[in-house]
C-alpha cells in the first residue's frame, strides 16, 4: 500500500491531485482516465436500473483524507461529503496521531441479525423450548438457501429467542433472532431471504403465526472499535499548550456523556466521518446511522459513543465502539464505477477491515471537533474552508481563486456578494495599467512573471531571446515586526527567518538574504509577506519576480528611492545566487514588465518589442517543478564536452530568434508558432525536455495549437502552446489528460 502522506495535496489543482494519486499506485490506469475525463460518476442508464422514476444523478464531492495509519497500515480514505471542514479536519487529526502509532482497531465477526415475529403461539414456553431444541434444524435450513456463503465461512451461526408483551392486545409475541455471518457482503437481502425461508419451520415448531420477517439495523454483533493515544506535546498549537487541549477535550467529552442533548451533536460529529466513508464505498449509511444511535442508547439513556480520558503518562486517550455492518462486494457496490474505484483506492481486503477503518475515521473526526470546541471554537476552524465555497459560488475562475480567497479572508466578510466585489476589483487590477504611483499608494511591491517565446539556454551563452510578461505577478508587502526579518509566503507554506549569518542560510534564504545585506536591512525587525500568482518552478520567472517584488516592497517601506535599474541589478544578484549563471532575462522582465528582445552582455542588450495585439497562450504544467540551476549546469557540462556541437545548436536557436522579430511585431501567429515548434526540437537536442513535457506538447498540437514548446529551464516545469482562436480546445485537451492549464493573453506592457 502506498503511503498516505502526500505533501501539499490541498494546494494542488484537481487534475494534479488525480495525477498524484495515480502516480502513487492508488488509482489504476482505467480509474485515472475516468477521473481525468469526468466519467467516474454513476451512469444515468445504470441509475435508472437501481431505483424507480429516475430523472438524473446527483453529484457529491469525493475528497481524500490523508495520513491515516491504522494497525500499522497506511490508508488514503475516500470521502463523499459536501461539508467543507470534514476532509481537512480528518487529515489533520490523522497526521497528529501518526507519531504515536496512529489508530489501533479491532472488530467482531460481521454478524447481522434477522428477526422473525411469531404471534398467537398457544404456549409461549413450549414454543420457546421447541425452537431452541430444533435450533440446528433452523440453522441448517437457513444455510441451505445460501450454500456459497457457508462455503466462504459465513452463514447462519446462531439463534436467540425472546418474548415481549403486545401493546395493542393482552398477549405476548415471540421474537426469534437469526444470527448470520454475511462475510464481505452487506447482507440485508441475504438475511431477509433466510428469515423468509425458515418461516414455515418456525410456525410448525411454535404452532403460531409468523408475521414480520426482517433484518435489524442494530447490528450490535458486528462491532468495530478504534483507539488512539495522543501525547501532550503533539496537542499544543494555536496558542494553547498541550495540557490545556487535552483537558479541554476530556471536559467536552464528559458533557456529551452526561447530557443526551450534547451527545446527539457529539455523535453526529462522529458520523460525519463514518457516513462520508460509507457513501464513498457504496454502503448503507442510513442503516449505520440507525444502528449507531440505537447503540448509544443501549443502556436506557442516550449518551456518547466515544470516551476520552488521561492515562497514567498524561497522554490523551480516545476510544470509539459502534455497530459497523458494511460490505465490499455485491451488486449495488459493483454497479457504480465510482464506488468500485473508491474501494480499490482504499485498499481494504475484507468487510471487517473496512469497518475498522471507518471506526478510526469516526474517532479522528470526533477528536477534531472536540479539539476545535476546546480551543478556538468550531466556527473558526470552518472559516477558511467555508470561504472557499463562497469564492467558488461567486463564480471565481481558477486563475484568480487564491487571490480572491486571500482578500476575502482578510476582509472578514465571508459572503458571496463580498467575494464578487473582490473578484471585480482583482479583474480591474489585472486588466489595468499598474503605475509606480499606484504601487506606492497600495504599498505593494510587484514583480512580473514571464514566458520566453524563443531562446532558452542559448541566451545564457550570449545569444538573443524574445520574452513577454504574463498577467501573473508576485506582490509583496513589508510591515514592522518584533524580532529579526521574517519572510512569509502563506500560499507556498513558507516561513523563513532571514536575520541570520549568510553561512547559516539555506539556498532560498541566501537569495532573499543577499538583497537585505546589499540594502543594509538585515538587522531590521520586519515581516515580508508575499502573495504569489506565478506558479512555482514552472519556468515562468517566479524566482526573479519574487526578488523584484521583495525589493520594491522594501523600497516602498523604507523610502529608499531605488531606480528600476537598481531594482534590476539587485534582482540579478539574487538570481545569480539562486541559479548560478543566469542570463539576466528573467529579472529584466520581472522589473520592467514589457515585451523585449534580450541578449546577455555588459551592458546587456534590452530592446522593447511592440506587439500589435496580445498573443493567446495556454500554459500546460507538468507534475514536476523545473530546477533551472540543475538544467543550466547540465547544458554547461555538455557544452564543455562538445563545444562546437552545442555552439551550433545555440546559433541555430539564435537564428530563430532573429527571424522572429518582424514576425512578432507583425502579429503573424502562424509563422511564430512554426518557429516555436522548430525551437522545441533544438531544446530537445539540448536534453532539457522531458517525456512529460513532450506529452503535453503533443496534446496541445493535436488539439490545434499552432506552436508548442517548453518555456524556461526545462527538466520539468511548463510548456506554452500558441493558439489562434482555439484556446478553449487546447486548454480542455490538456486538462482532460490530468494536467493543469492556464490561459494567458501576453504581450501588453505595464
Amino acid at each position: 500500500m502506498a503511503g498516505s502522506r502526500i505533501p501539499n495535496f490541498y494546494r494542488m489543482s484537481v487534475s494534479e491531485r488525480v495525477r498524484a494519486v495515480h502516480d502513487r499506485g492508488l488509482l489504476n490506469d482505467t480509474d485515472f482516465e475516468r477521473l481525468a475525463s469526468g466519467d467516474a460518476t454513476l451512469d444515468l442508464s445504470a441509475a435508472d436500473k437501481m431505483i424507480e422514476n429516475v430523472i438524473g444523478v446527483l453529484g457529491m464531492p469525493i475528497g481524500l483524507a490523508l495520513n491515516f495509519l491504522v494497525n500499522s497500515k497506511e490508508y488514503v480514505v475516500p470521502l463523499a461529503v459536501e461539508e467543507p471542514s470534514i476532509v481537512a479536519a480528518l487529515s489533520a487529526a490523522a497526521k497528529l496521531a501518526r507519531p504515536a502509532g496512529g489508530f489501533t482497531t479491532t472488530s467482531t465477526p460481521p454478524v447481522l441479525i434477522g428477526q422473525i415475529q411469531v404471534l398467537d403461539a398457544p404456549d409461549l414456553q413450549r414454543a420457546r423450548a421447541a425452537v431452541l431444541e430444533h435450533k440446528q434444524d433452523v440453522l441448517d435450513l437457513a444455510n441451505s438457501f445460501h450454500p456459497r456463503m457457508v462455503a466462504r465461512g459465513g452463514g447462519a451461526v446462531g439463534l436467540e429467542v425472546n418474548s415481549f408483551p403486545m401493546t395493542s392486545t393482552d398477549g405476548e409475541m415471540l421474537i426469534i433472532n437469526l444470527l448470520v455471518d454475511t462475510r464481505d457482503a452487506m447482507g440485508a437481502n441475504l438475511v431477509n431471504g433466510m428469515c423468509e425461508g425458515v418461516a414455515s419451520l418456525i410456525e410448525s415448531l411454535t404452532e403460531g403465526q409468523v408475521f414480520l420477517r426482517i433484518l435489524s439495523n442494530l447490528a450490535d454483533r458486528a462491532l468495530a472499535c478504534a483507539e488512539v493515544t495522543l501525547p501532550v506535546d503533539q496537542l499544543a498549537g494555536k496558542g494553547y499548550d498541550g495540557e490545556r487541549v487535552r483537558d479541554g477535550v476530556i471536559i467536552a467529552a464528559d458533557f456529551a456523556y452526561a447530557d443526551p442533548y450534547r451527545a446527539a451533536t457529539h455523535n453526529k460529529g462522529i458520523m460525519n466521518g463514518v457516513d462520508a466513508v460509507a457513501l464513498a464505498t457504496g454502503n448503507d449509511w442510513r442503516a449505520i446511522e440507525a444502528g449507531a444511535h440505537a447503540y448509544a442508547a443501549r443502556h436506557g439513556r442516550y449518551t456518547s459513543l466515544s470516551q476520552w480520558w488521561k492515562d497514567d503518562e498524561g497522554n490523551l486517550r480516545g476510544r470509539l465502539e459502534l455497530p459497523m455492518k458494511v460490505g465490499i462486494v455485491g451488486g449495488p457496490l459493483e454497479s457504480n464505477p465510482g464506488v468500485a474505484m473508491n474501494l480499490r483506492m482504499l485498499g481494504v481486503e475484507s468487510a471487517t477491515e473496512l469497518a475498522e477503518v471507518m471506526a478510526a475515521v469516526g474517532l479522528a473526526q470526533n477528536f477534531a471537533a472536540l479539539r476545535a470546541l476546546a480551543t478556538e471554537g468550531i466556527q473558526t476552524g470552518h472559516m477558511t474552508l467555508h470561504a472557499r465555497s463562497v469564492v467558488k459560488a461567486a463564480g471565481t475562475p481558477a486563475a484568480l481563486f487564491d487571490e480572491v480567497l486571500e482578500q476575502l479572508l482578510r476582509s472578514g466578510e465571508i459572503k458571496v456578494w463580498k467575494a464578487q466585489e473582490i473578484l471585480e476589483q482583482v479583474r480591474e487590477q489585472r486588466n489595468g495599467r499598474v503605475t509606480p504611483q499606484q504601487r506606492s499608494e497600495t504599498e505593494t511591491g510587484v514583480g512580473y512573471g514571464k514566458v520566453i517565446l524563443l531562446g532558452e539556454h542559448a541566451v545564457v551563452y550570449g545569444r538573443h531571446a524574445v520574452a513577454v510578461p504574463v498577467p501573473l505577478a508576485m506582490r509583496a508587502v513589508v510591515e514592522d515586526g518584533d524580532s529579526g526579518v521574517k519572510l512569509l509566503i502563506p500560499r507556498w507554506g513558507i516561513e523563513y527567518q532571514l536575520a541570520k549569518p549568510p553561512e547559516q542560510r539555506r539556498s532560498f534564504e541566501q537569495a532573499a538574504g543577499a538583497i537585505l545585506d546589499q540594502l543594509g536591512l538585515a538587522d531590521r525587525n520586519i515581516c515580508i509577506e508575499v502573495f504569489p500568482d506565478v506558479p512555482r518552478g514552472m519556468g515562468l520567472g517566479g524566482s526573479a519576480a519574487l526578488a523584484v517584488a521583495i525589493i520594491r516592497a522594501l523600497d516602498l517601506h523604507f523610502n529608499l528611492g531605488l531606480t528600476d535599474a537598481e531594482v534590476n541589478e539587485l534582482a540579478f544578484l539574487s538570481e545569480q545566487i539562486a541559479h548560478g549563471e543566469p542570463s539576466g532575462i528573467d529579472n529584466t522582465l520581472a522589473t520592467y514588465g514589457q515585451p523585449l528582445l534580450f541578449r546577455k552582455g555588459n551592458p546587456p542588450l534590452v530592446e522593447p518589442l511592440l506587439l500589435p495585439k496580445p498573443l493567446t497562450l495556454i500554459v500546460g504544467m507538468t507534475h514536476k517543478e523545473g530546477l533551472t540551476a540543475k538544467t543550466v549546469a547540465g547544458v554547461r557540462a555538455a557544452r564543455e564536452r562538445n563545444p562546437k556541437l552545442y555552439d551550433k545548436i545555440f546559433d541555430d536557436i539564435d537564428g530563430l530568434v532573429r527571424q522572429s522579430i518582424p514576425i512578432v511585431q507583425d502579429g503573424n501567429v502562424a509563422a511564430l508558432g512554426e518557429l516555436m515548434n522548430i525551437c522545441q526540437g533544438l531544446l530537445n537536442a539540448l536534453q532539457v525536455s522531458t517525456p512529460e513535457l513532450e506529452r503535453l506538447i503533443g496534446i496541445a498540437r493535436r488539439a490545434g495549437a499552432v506552436g508548442a514548446k517548453l518555456t524556461g529551464g526545462g527538466g520539468g516545469g511548463a510548456m506554452i502552446a500558441l493558439c489562434n482562436g482555439n484556446a478553449d480546445d487546447v486548454q480542455s485537451a490538456i486538462e482532460r489528460h490530468g494536467f493543469r492549464a492556464l490561459r494567458l493573453n501576453v504581450g501588453g506592457s505595464r
